[in-house]
């Protein structure tokens, strides 16, 4: 399969999806969230292990694609048309994301704004280059936050630290981001891709059923009560007690010797 704004690229049991719209700063356009959607797809349907989300070019992703945006506004004469149901679509890939119960890793390289942020924050781990910057730009033209921006960051940052980045929309440095639990490693740039890689396939030898039941968990996390996540922690752990990879894992522990997971 082939994509017209998406690089799709299967390494062993580690899917690589490039948003490839470099001379866009890969903003995201209507085909490349349809692309996104395809690729995330494929990778589950290719029996990928782990996804690696990162950028084409100088850019990981500058948000919503503004001349599409209005370009439709003029079309259409109303701003709405962009807003309704494209960013439905938008929003349906993010919760892909988030659902897709095995470990997504973002390489972000460059300029990583508004709704790219996002994307970025909605993989499980991020590995940023030297030169990557984040912003949440929605504030400097009048607009909300979207792609689960309001979700993701309070819980990476704190209440208190998200509502500065979102109100003033600054600018937030690599390394600065690192520091205030945005992403979980700065890299050089040089290595951005090789050390995401090394990652993703470490995670895809683990057990991702694991990973998907712990995805699950850390989504709602924020939302029960403790006696609700209490009892969500003992539906999963009985239904991972069910599972071949917990038999395997207890076997390779009495054997002393490394498991060998396969996600089921």
């Amino acid at each position: 399969m082939s994509f017209e704004t998406v690089k799709y690229k299967l390494n062993g049991n580690v899917a690589t999806i490039t948003m490839n719209r470099p001379e866009a700063l890969n903003a995201l356009s209507l085909q490349l969230t349809e692309d996104l959607r395809l690729a995330i797809e494929k990778a589950v349907e290719d029996k990928a292990r782990a996804v690696i989300l990162t950028g084409e070019g100088r850019a990981f992703c500058s948000g919503g694609d503004l001349r599409e945006m209005q370009s439709m506004w003029q079309k259409e004469g109303r701003i709405k048309a962009f807003l309704e149901e494209p960013l439905r679509v938008l929003h349906n890939v993010i919760l892909l994301i988030r659902e897709t119960p095995i470990p997504f890793v973002a390489a972000v390289q460059g300029v990583c704004a508004g709704a790219g942020t996002n994307f970025a924050l909605a993989c499980d781990i991020v590995f940023a280059a030297e030169n990557a910057s984040f912003n949440e730009a929605f504030v400097r033209i009048g607009l909300s936050p979207d792609c689960g921006g309001s979700f993701f960051l309070p819980r990476a940052v704190g209440e208190k630290l998200a509502a500065e980045i979102f109100m003033t929309g600054e600018t937030i440095p690599a390394e600065k981001a690192l520091q205030i639990g945005m992403i979980n490693r700065v890299v050089t740039a040089e290595n951005l891709m090789e050390e995401t890689l090394e990652m993703a396939k470490k995670l895809a030898l683990a057990p991702t059923g694991s990973i998907g039941r712990i995805k699950k968990m850390l989504n709602a996390s924020f939302s029960n009560n403790l006696m609700q996540q209490l009892d969500l922690e003992h539906e999963l752990q009985i239904e991972a007690g069910k599972s071949n990879d917990f038999r395997e894992g207890v076997t390779a522990f009495f054997e002393k010797r490394a498991p060998n997971f396969t996600g089921t």
